[in-house]
This record gives structure tokens, sequence and C-alpha cells, in this order.
């Protein structure tokens, strides 16, 4: 019998690459991972599909599954509801097959006090400089709001050591291979985690000074 699939919590600075590195993930390996796709009663944006860039769901709908208890976390943003269905989880863990959460690092956070046995896993760029780099590379924000991305990671970079395992993405291919070898085997978790604390923590001095 194939045993239940793993939860595993990715989160990470805003321009570190967890989308691309997540969705390699899954492009590599699609039949060991899904992707946990979140809830929100905001209205769709252009080209975006419903089960695909979000259940989009009524008020109503949303505080049903508050009041049933049916969601792994939630939050309202601007007056919107968005958090993970269970369903979008459960039925996937029950089949064999390990749940990808991208979530940031408060729902990260609630998600670990309700299921412990989740793994949480923090990527983080090779250095202030990369990371500010990568930001600028987008071409899609201003000046203003590319440093008040990194003033944020600063406030996250201490958080960051909550988490169990700590990758670098630095390297696409690598940063995949190490996170599907963290997956399979959890206990490898402390020794990523003691490997790149010292990265973390030179972040935390340097990427407000970039």
């Amino acid at each position: 019998m194939k045993s239940r699939g793993r939860m595993v919590i990715i989160s990470g600075f805003s321009g570190v690459g967890k989308g691309t590195s997540i969705g390699a993930l899954m492009k590599k390996y699609p039949d060991e991972f899904a992707f946990s796709v979140s809830a929100t009663t905001r209205k769709p944006r252009a080209g975006e599909v419903n089960g695909e860039a979000y259940h989009f769901l009524k008020k109503e709908e949303f505080e049903e599954l508050i009041r049933d208890g049916k969601l792994v976390e939630y939050t309202c943003y601007q007056g919107n509801y968005y958090g993970t269905p269970e369903f979008s989880v459960f039925p996937w863990l029950e089949k064999g097959v390990n749940v990808i959460l991208d979530i940031e690092v408060e729902g990260a956070a609630n998600i670990k006090k309700k299921y412990p046995e989740a793994l949480t896993i923090f990527l983080i760029p090779p250095s202030a400089a990369a990371l500010r780099t990568r930001l600028e590379g987008r071409g899609t924000e201003t000046e203003e709001q590319i440093n008040g991305r990194l003033a944020r990671a600063a406030e996250e970079a201490p958080i960051a050591k909550q988490y169990e395992a700590l990758i670098v993405n630095d390297d696409l291919n690598v940063c995949v291979a190490e996170l599907r070898r963290l997956i399979d085997d959890p206990s490898l978790a402390e020794a990523y985690y003691r490997k790149n604390l010292p990265l973390v923590e030179e972040l935390e001095r340097t990427i407000c000074e970039i």
C-alpha cells in the first residue's frame, strides 16, 4: 500500500524564485507532487482560470468553509478572503502524493501549529545583492517598491530561522534536486538548516544595506 503523502510548506523572500522552483520541481516529478490551489473571494483577473490560479468562491461559500472548519489556514486582505481549503490538500495526501503549499510566513506558522507533521522549507538567495538583482530584473516595479520588498525581506529573515530547513536557490537544477532529496528524507532538514544558517544571518545584516 502506498504511504501517505507529505504536506510541504515552502516560503521565501519575494524575488527568491520560489514559484519558479516549485514549478520546476512539479514539472520534473509530476507523479510525486501536487500544488495546493488556494481559494479567494476576490474577482478573477483577466486570464485567470478557476481551479488553476485560485478557486474563486463567493463570500458566503468561503465563510461556510470557515464555519465548518474546512480550511487549513485563511486570512482576510483588503476586504477579500484568501485561504487553503482542505479539498486542495488532503485528497492528494491520501493518494500518497506530496502536496506543496506556497505560503507566506504568517500562514506557514499557523499551518505548522495545526499540522505539526508538515515539513517547512524556506528558500533563500545566495546573497542580498542577488536578491536585489532578481527584483530589478522583473522590470515591473519602481525603485521604491523594490526597496519595500527588501525591507520586508529583512523582517522575514529572522522568521526564516524558525523553519526546519533552509535551501539556497542559486542554481535552479541544484535547488530542485535538493528540494526533492529533502522531501523524500526529512531527516536531512537539520543538515540543510545548519549549512545555510550563516547565510541567513548574513542576509539579516546586509539586505537593507544594498
